[in-house]
C-alpha cells in the first residue's frame, strides 16, 4: 500500500497533509470533498491483520454520543487498504502540555480528568471502554475545552483487543497523576516518562512532587496500587461515574479553570530561529606551524615585562592589547579561506608613563580665605565679600558655621571664630509655643471624652439612645425584654450525623457537652480530610433539646483547638437534616460568647460543625468542652 498526499481515497477524501507515520499506519489530514471539511483519516493495508479489529472498533465507537469524543465518520476495506475517518480536532495533547510547562496545579490536573472521566462513564454505561486512554489521546483545544481521541480506533490500531472498563478506570488515574506528576502510571503504553516504582508499588503522587493534596494522593495510590488504602468508604472511585463524582467535588466551584489551562497551550504563532553556525574546518596536517615562544624577557630599566598581545590578522600587525592566542583559524567571509593565528614577531610598544596628579592641598588656608560647601537643596552659601548667589530666604540652609561637610573628608569642618555665635532661626521659637499649646489641647479632649464615657454617657457628654438593632451583651438588659440573659437548665444534647453512615457521631459522649464540666468532653470522628464541598460529608454537630420553645440570645462554646467553624439552626420541630433550615445570625460578645441574631427561636438548636481543627497527624477532629444556651428570662 503507498498512499501520498494529493491522492483520492473512494473518491471522496483528498489526502493533504501526512501527520505521522509509524508501524501501526499512516495518519493523515484528508479533505472532504463531499461535505467540504477536514477529517482525521487513519489507513492501513487490506491485509493487515489489524484490519478487521479496526472495522470493529470503528462500529462500537460509533454506538456513543458524547461532545467531548471525536466521532467516527466513515470506515472502509477496499482491496489495497483499510480505513478509519474521525472528526477533526485541533489543540495540544496532554503530554506536550506536560513536556512544555510541567505539572498541572491540583485543581487543574482535578479538573481536566474529571471532564475526561465523565465522558469515559458516557462510554461505559454502554459497556464500551476507550482501550487506550494516554496523555497523547486527551486534547486541550484553545478554549480550554477537553477533547478524547482515538476512541476505540486508537488500541485497534497498536493491535489491541477491545479493551476492559477497569483498565480505563486505571488510565484515569494514570492521566490524574500524570497532570499532578508529569509521570505516567497507567496500564496503557505511552511516551511520558514512567513513574518510579518501589518493589512494584506505584509511588504516590505525593513522593514525586510536593503539595499534592492528600484525596488526590490517597485516590491515585488506592486505584493504581491494590492494596491501596481506601479513602472513602461511601464513594464509589472504582468506576469512571465514581471518579468524575469524587473529583468534581473536590474542585468545587471550575469558574475559569478552562481559561487558566488555555494559558498554559504552546504559543503556536511563536517562531523559533536558530542561528547560523558555519562548518568549522579541521587545520590542514601540512601546515607548519610556529614553535611557540616562551616569556619576553624582563627589562630590568622599568621592571615591566612586555604584554604577549596576538596579531588577529595573521599579517604580524598587532592590533590592540589582545592576548596570545596562537593556532586558532581565521575564516575569511569572502573566499571562505581558512588562515592560523601567529605569535607576534615585533614586541609591543609600551605603554605611556603613568602622570601624576596636580597637587591639591588638604586643609584650608591661613591667609582668612574660607571655604564653604553650599546645600545641594538651597545653593551655594555666600561667600565673604560676595554677593548672594542663592534664592531669596535661604540664608538660614546651611547657616553660619553649618556647612555640610562634617570634618571628615578631605576638608575639614570649618569655624568661624569671629562670627555669630549661635544665630536664631526666625519663627522657631513660635512653632515651639504652638506645638506645646496643641499637645495641651489634646490631653485636655482625651480627659473629657473619658470622663463622658465613664458616667455612660457619649463621647460628647449626651444621653446614649437605646439601640433596637443592638444585640444583647452578657450581664446587661437585653432590648427585648429588659432582663439579664440566664443559663437554660434541662437541656439535652444528641448527635446529629445526617449524611453519615451510620448516621451517629460519638453519641455516648454527648451529654458532656451540656453538663458544665470543664473535665469532660464530646468529640467528633477522626477524618482523613476537611469538610465541607470537598469532603467526606457537609458537617456534623449536636442537636440539643430545650424543653420549650425559647427565644436564643446567645451561646457560650469551649472549644478545642483553632480552626473550628460553625453554624446555629433553631426549629419547632426535633430535625432530620440542615437542609431548609435558616442559619441564625452570628455577633461576638464579651467574654467570648456568641450572640444570635435573626432565626433565633425554637425548642431544638443545632450546633452544626462546617470546619475541624487539624490533629498532630495531619487530620481533623472537632471537640466540645462545654455549650451552654443564654437567654431571656
Amino acid at each position: 500500500m503507498t498512499t501520498k498526499a494529493g491522492d483520492v481515497l473512494v473518491d471522496r477524501y483528498r489526502l493533504v497533509d501526512l501527520l505521522s507515520e509509524t508501524p501501526h499506519g499512516r495518519f493523515w489530514r484528508a479533505h472532504d470533498r463531499i461535505l467540504e471539511r477536514h477529517v482525521a483519516l487513519h489507513v492501513i493495508p487490506a491485509d493487515d491483520e489489524r484490519a478487521d479489529l479496526l472495522l470493529e472498533a470503528a462500529r462500537r465507537s460509533a454506538t456513543v454520543q458524547d461532545p467531548r469524543f471525536l466521532r467516527v465518520l466513515d470506515a472502509e476495506r477496499t482491496d489495497t487498504f483499510c480505513f478509519v475517518v474521525n472528526e477533526w480536532g485541533s489543540g495540544t495533547s496532554l503530554d506536550i502540555m506536560l513536556a512544555t510547562h510541567g505539572p498541572l496545579a491540583p485543581r487543574e490536573a482535578a479538573w481536566m480528568v474529571a471532564e475526561v472521566a465523565d465522558s469515559v462513564a458516557t462510554a461505559h454505561a454502554r459497556a464500551v471502554p476507550h482501550g487506550r486512554l494516554v496523555p497523547e489521546n486527551v486534547l486541550v483545544d484553545n478554549a480550554g475545552g477537553i477533547r478524547i481521541i482515538g476512541f476505540c480506533v486508537d488500541a485497534a490500531l497498536h493491535g489491541l483487543p477491545p479493551g476492559e472498563l477497569r483498565t480505563d478506570v486505571r488510565d484515569l488515574a494514570g492521566l490524574l497523576h500524570a497532570a499532578l506528576t508529569g509521570k505516567w502510571a497507567g496500564d496503557s503504553a505511552s511516551q511520558v516518562p514512567p513513574v518510579p516504582r518501589d518493589h512494584g508499588r506505584v509511588l504516590r503522587p505525593r513522593q514525586v512532587r510536593a503539595g499534592v493534596p492528600r484525596p488526590l494522593d490517597d485516590l491515585c495510590d488506592e486505584l493504581l496500587n491494590p492494596q491501596g488504602k481506601r479513602v472513602r468508604d461511601v464513594r464509589d472511585i472504582a468506576s469512571a461515574r465514581g471518579i468524575c463524582v469524587f473529583l468534581t467535588e473536590f474542585v468545587g466551584d471550575d469558574n475559569g479553570l478552562a481559561a487558566t489551562i488555555a494559558g498554559r497551550l504552546p504559543d503556536r504563532s511563536e517562531t523559533v530561529t536558530l542561528p547560523f553556525v558555519p562548518d568549522i574546518m579541521a587545520r590542514p596536517d601540512d601546515v607548519e606551524m610556529p614553535p611557540v615562544e616562551g616569556p619576553e624577557p624582563v627589562d630590568a630599566d622599568d621592571g615591566r615585562a612586555e604584554p604577549d598581545d596576538a596579531d588577529v590578522t595573521g599579517t604580524g600587525d598587532a592590533v590592540g592589547d589582545l592576548p596570545t592566542q596562537a593556532g586558532l583559524p581565521i575564516f575569511d567571509d569572502a573566499t571562505d579561506d581558512v588562515s592560523w593565528l601567529e605569535k607576534r614577531r615585533d614586541p609591543p610598544p609600551p605603554p605611556p608613563p603613568f602622570e601624576e596628579p596636580p597637587a591639591r592641598p588638604l586643609f584650608a588656608p591661613d591667609d582668612g580665605g574660607r571655604r564653604r560647601q553650599g546645600s545641594p537643596l538651597a545653593g551655594p552659601y555666600p561667600s565673604p565679600g560676595g554677593g548672594h548667589r542663592g534664592p531669596k530666604g535661604d540664608e538660614f540652609w546651611p547657616g553660619p558655621g553649618q556647612g555640610s561637610s562634617s570634618g571628615s573628608g578631605s576638608i575639614p569642618a570649618y569655624v568661624d571664630d569671629d562670627g555669630p555665635v549661635d544665630t536664631p532661626v526666625p519663627g522657631r521659637r513660635a512653632l515651639r509655643w504652638a506645638g506645646f499649646l496643641g499637645a495641651a489641647l489634646l490631653v485636655l479632649v482625651i480627659l473629657a471624652i473619658a470622663f463622658n464615657l465613664s458616667r455612660g454617657r457619649t463621647p460628647l457628654g449626651g444621653q446614649q439612645e437605646d439601640d433596637p438593632t443592638s444585640t444583647p451583651t452578657l450581664g446587661t438588659p437585653t432590648a427585648s425584654s429588659g432582663g439579664d440573659l440566664v443559663t437554660l437548665e434541662g437541656v439535652t444534647a444528641d448527635d446529629f450525623d445526617p449524611e453519615g453512615d451510620p448516621p451517629e457521631e460519638n453519641p455516648d459522649d454527648t451529654a458532656n457537652a451540656v453538663d458544665g464540666d470543664p473535665g469532660t468532653s464530646w468529640s467528633t470522628s477522626t477524618y482523613q480530610q476537611q469538610l465541607g464541598p470537598g469532603g467526606l460529608k457537609s458537617g456534623v454537630g449536636l442537636l440539643l433539646d430545650l424543653g420549650t420553645v425559647h427565644e436564643v440570645d446567645a451561646l457560650e462554646l469551649d472549644l478545642v483547638g483553632d480552626g473550628t467553624a460553625f453554624e446555629v439552626f433553631l426549629a419547632d420541630e426535633r430535625p432530620t437534616d440542615v437542609t431548609g433550615l435558616t442559619a441564625a445570625g452570628q455577633d461576638e460578645l464579651p467574654g467570648g460568647a456568641v450572640g444570635l441574631t435573626g432565626a433565633r427561636s425554637g425548642r431544638f438548636l443545632v450546633v452544626w460543625l462546617t470546619a475541624l481543627p487539624p490533629t498532630d497527624d495531619g487530620r481533623f477532629r472537632g471537640e466540645v468542652v462545654d455549650l451552654r444556651v443564654l437567654a431571656t428570662p
